[in-house]
């Protein structure tokens, strides 16, 4: 059985994941959300549409079944009256019995309905009066309606009210109608006629039971066709999203199937011109950037030989300018600096051409990155101490030997080391190297100017400075935190920034301890923790006695 058949078959056992699968559903399927929708609202408009057919047949049913028995009963007793009053005068005891049983025969005959009672009004005694009787259970009778019968003469009354049968069965929705009638020698008696409404109420459940069932039916019906509908509405979106999801992840090649001449063809058609047009400009800026880089690289690698030629000039005319006039030794001196800060940038710009074309390997081999971060910073000690600033090392872990490439990871604590020094201020720089089970992390902290949060953005752009205006002095090219960055990735590390306006800058260095493993957290947090330059003081121009203020 496939893993997704059975994953769903144990969602389905478990009523626990129905809501966040339904929810899961609703969020992420258009077919789903509209069907339910749909379904939802005809469901509603079908119930109120039974409920209102149920009410109406309901209320249809009992009327014309009230009316029906009002009139029986009324029949009955005017037929059974008419045999009182046409009787002879009864005087003893069993004649007007008899005379009663006889009007109680007509009468059922007449009202249809079996179930009667009736009960003598004057509570005087009398010698002859027939006694009561009822075939009509107590309860069915109600206070109301007998109070009622007994202070009105001629009119009728009726109640409905649930009956208990003889059979002692569940109780039924029944009538009782009761009025008085007239018994010679005997004066007035209350009547009851009981008419059941099982047949009706039968025939109301049928009816209901029908309608839901109808209902239900329909819905389903509803729900079914939605479905397919949506099915074929909807696939050519989804084809559409995971076309468009392919092309997304670079398969250029990827087109949607064009059917027919409707709306959902048009959008094909204009999908596939469109992934046409995107496919023409990314394989124009593909051969652009293969250009570029042949071109950057074929440059880069061209001038070499001239600058190495020009390289031993200067450094000819640098070692000999104690003999010449003092214009022309500045002019050596400073043309010695610019052709080495021009080699730097023609490595620099091999560099990333060998990283814009994926031709970078690195040379891995067990290091120390605790001893290699203070190898480095032993090596800039001379040129952080002309600067003003002092290199300090704290190192709580980070000894144990990891795999990388150490030329490259000295490469990035140089140039990490030496921003500090030239936007430092002059103030301790501190270099933390700290390790844990996954990964081994090195942090550079200065506490000079900082930066912006969208100066800290763009500083791993390639040939961005955060001042323009500011002068180099350890003569960088604006590529060195690039291809840190590189460098980093490289490894499968990762290079974070923190930076705020007054209080400095970090770097922090994450290396994984195993090859191609990725670790979520950095021994070292991004940001510190412990912020030195609050005992420092905030960055700010020194005042000197002359009022003027220096950097």
């Amino acid at each position: 059985m496939p893993v997704t058949a059975r994953t769903a078959r144990m969602a389905v056992r478990r009523p626990s994941t129905w809501l966040p699968a339904i929810r899961a559903q609703w969020t992420s399927s258009l077919r789903f959300r509209t069907t339910f929708i749909t379904v939802a609202a005809t469901g509603l408009a079908i119930a109120v549409a039974c409920v209102w057919t149920a009410l109406a047949i309901h209320n249809e049913l009992f009327t014309s079944r009230k009316d029906q028995v009002l009139d029986q009963a009324q029949r009955g007793i005017e037929q059974a009256q008419d045999v009182l009053d046409t009787a002879e005068v009864a005087t003893d005891s069993a004649a007007l019995q008899q005379l009663l049983f006889d009007a109680r025969d007509t009468l059922t005959a007449q009202a249809g309905t079996s179930y009667i009672a009736y009960y003598r009004i004057d509570d005087a005694t009398s010698a002859i009066a027939p006694p009561d009787f009822a075939l009509i259970e107590d309860g069915a009778l109600t206070v109301g309606l007998r109070e009622r019968v007994r202070t009105s003469a001629d009119t009728q009354w009726w109640q409905s009210v649930p009956m208990q049968l003889s059979d002692g069965s569940t109780p039924v929705p029944a009538i009782v109608v009761g009025q008085q009638l007239q018994v010679q020698n005997a004066n007035a008696y209350e009547v009851y006629l009981a008419y059941s409404l099982e047949d009706a109420d039968r025939t109301l459940r049928f009816v209901q039971g029908t309608l839901w069932i109808t209902g239900v039916v329909l819905v389903l019906i509803v729900a079914t066709i939605s479905w397919f509908v949506l099915r074929t509405v909807a696939q050519p979106l989804i084809e559409a999203s995971q076309t468009s999801a392919r092309l997304a992840a670079g398969d250029l090649d990827v087109r949607l199937p064009v059917r027919g001449r409707d709306e959902l063809a048009t959008l094909g058609r204009s999908f596939n011109a469109m992934a046409d047009s995107i496919e023409s400009q990314i394989t124009e800026l593909a051969e652009l950037s293969q250009v570029q880089q042949r071109f950057v690289a074929d440059v880069s690698h061209e001038l070499r030989t001239p600058l190495t030629t020009i390289r031993l000039a200067s450094e000819m005319l640098n070692d000999r300018r104690a003999e010449f006039d003092e214009s022309t030794a500045r002019a050596a001196e400073l043309l010695h600096a610019q052709v080495a800060r021009f080699e730097q940038l023609l490595t620099d710009l091999l560099e990333i051409s060998r990283y814009d074309a994926g031709s970078v390997q690195l040379e891995r081999e067990p290091t120390s990155l605790a001893q290699l971060a203070e190898d480095v910073a032993g090596s800039m000690e001379q040129v952080a101490a002309q600067h003003g600033s002092e290199l300090r090392i704290v190192a709580p872990g980070g000894y144990s030997p990891v795999e990388v490439d150490p030329r490259r990871v000295r490469r990035i604590l140089r140039n990490l080391i030496g921003n500090a020094i030239e936007h430092g201020e002059g103030r301790p720089i501190v270099i933390t190297v700290d390790s844990d089970a996954r990964a081994v992390a090195i942090g550079v902290r200065d506490h000079g100017l900082g930066m912006t949060p969208e100066d800290a953005e763009r500083v791993f752009d390639r040939f961005w400075r955060a001042d323009p205006s500011r002068k180099r002095t350890l003569g960088g090219t604006g590529l060195g935190l690039s291809i840190a960055l590189g460098d980093a990735k490289l490894h499968g590390g990762a290079l974070a920034v923190w930076s705020e306006p007054g209080r400095g800058s970090h770097f922090v260095l994450t290396l994984p301890r195993v090859p191609g493993e990725v670790s979520d957290r950095s021994p070292i947090p991004a940001e510190p923790h412990e912020r030195v330059a609050d005992d420092l003081g905030v960055t700010q121009p020194i005042r000197t006695e002359d009022g003027e203020a220096r950097p």
